[in-house]
């Protein structure tokens, strides 16, 4: 659901239309004033703002602007006192999508809600669209600041020193790759060659030639000269994913390109150079490695002229909703559905709690399965249960062989802590009915 900000000084009405737009699922964050508005603005991304004109410390029409460029994918709708078709013309112009005219009626802003969320996923699409076409998907826009400071980083590293290696550091799964594109495409362009290559999946005895090409007759089996992915990409990027398990000699060539962009091929004499620029990722700890002799110290330095650490899912949620709705556009595209599935709010209340030990990898993964085993266009994600991903959870144990009705009852007991209470939607994921799922636990006083 789309995340909201409303932007009114008159509080009787601003809590009676978040009840509204919440009971439609809708997420809704109030400000009172222009300060409140712009802190929010800076701290979280959204979907629909309505913005109120007339405020205490200022006119939300001169804010507009300054809003536009904070939230860019956001709908805003700015509210205008009744026959000022300047102000909404005006509003338009400085970048309002729409506009409401007071006495607000909560049908209308509900209508605006929903028209909004379906822009978000209308623009998903579009991106998804557009990054195949390309041949790469498009970054899903974040809504976390940690992530948007990520971007913002890698954006000015494009532009100030877009020769420069860089080190991408994270957990799998957390995007590694999509940063590392992002990168490029910023740096480069589309058109210049991005290069990829598992470090870890290079066999060994072939790595070297992978990397660095090699002249005929270099070995036996070396019928030709071969240009290896150094020299292929260059004038773009060369992405060296799980960049830690580079054997010693392998560490060794790397950092004599990084320090000059000259290398030479397998069995040749003759020096060559590149200007492609290395973009490593691990989610090993390097420095541990360093400390072991298991990599080299002066490479790490080199790599590390830029480092920029990828934080996992669990530490910013803010973009969970936002990375499934583009996820589910790519994956009704991938299966040929003619709709792109919704979350209800309960779906999107399990991946609230859910703490993603795969990162955005594993979110894919859920979504996809939910897309074809539940088969309908509203997702619930019934089956996910959240116990193992939850911050200190352990999973259900029974210390020993009990009566199968204590059984289910201590398990029952244990699903309603794993969902924190919703008696509701813990039978729903048991796929019991709330009288039975009641009378299982009806010895225990955890709140409903």
């Amino acid at each position: 659901m789309s995340a909201t900000l409303l932007i009114d000084d008159d509080r009787a009405f601003s809590t009676v239309a978040a009840a509204t737009l919440q009971r439609e699922g809708f997420p809704v964050d109030l400000a009172h004033s222009l300060q409140q508005a712009k802190t929010a603005a800076a701290e979280k991304g959204y979907d629909f703002v309505v913005l109120d004109r007339r405020l205490p410390d200022g006119d939300g029409l001169d804010w507009l602007p300054e809003l536009r460029a904070a939230q860019p994918r956001a709908v805003i709708v700015m509210v205008t006192a009744h026959g000022d078709v300047a102000s909404a013309v005006e509003a338009m112009r400085r970048g309002a999508t729409d506009y409401l005219v007071k006495p607000i009626e909560l049908p209308d802003l509900v209508l605006k809600a929903r028209r909004a969320a379906d822009e978000v996923r209308l623009k998903a699409r579009l991106e998804f669209v557009e990054g195949r076409l390309s041949g790469r998907r498009a970054l899903i826009p974040p809504k976390s600041k940690v992530m948007q400071e990520v971007l913002g980083a890698l954006e000015r590293i494009a532009k100030g020193s877009p020769r420069s290696p860089v080190l991408l550091l994270g957990e799998t799964g957390t995007g590694k790759e999509a940063l590392a594109w992002h990168l490029h495409r910023t740096s480069f362009g589309e058109a210049a060659p991005f290069i990829q290559v598992n470090c870890a999946a290079l066999p060994e005895a072939m790595a070297e030639s992978e990397l660095f090409g090699h002249e005929k007759g270099a070995f036996t089996d070396a019928k030709a000269q071969k240009q290896g992915l150094v020299e292929l990409a260059q004038g773009g990027t060369l992405f060296l994913d799980e960049v830690g398990e580079l054997s010693a000699v392998l560490q060794a060539k790397l950092l004599t390109f990084l320090d000059g962009g000259r290398f030479r091929r397998l069995g040749g004499a003759a020096e060559q150079t590149s200007t492609a620029r290395v973009v490593a990722a691990t989610n090993r700890d390097l420095e541990a490695r360093v400390r072991e002799g298991t990599f080299r110290e002066d490479l790490w330095f080199r790599l590390s002229v830029f480092r920029l650490a990828v934080p996992p899912l669990r530490e910013r949620r803010e973009d969970v909703e936002s990375l499934a709705t583009g996820l589910l556009a790519r994956i009704a595209a991938d299966q040929g559905r003619r709709a792109v599935p919704r979350l209800t709010p309960a779906a999107l209340s399990r991946l609230a709690a859910y703490r993603f030990p795969g990162n955005v990898r594993e979110l894919s993964n859920i979504l996809e399965r939910a897309s074809v085993f539940e088969g309908t266009d509203e997702l619930t994600l019934d089956w996910l249960i959240t116990s193992r991903d939850a911050p200190g959870a352990k999973g259900f144990v029974v210390p020993e062989v009990q009566p199968l009705d204590e059984v289910e009852r201590r398990y029952a007991k244990w699903a309603l802590e794993q969902l924190g209470g919703r008696r509701m939607d813990t039978a729903k994921a048991l796929g019991i009915s709330h009288p039975t799922f009641a009378k299982l636990v009806k010895d225990d006083g955890a709140p409903g």
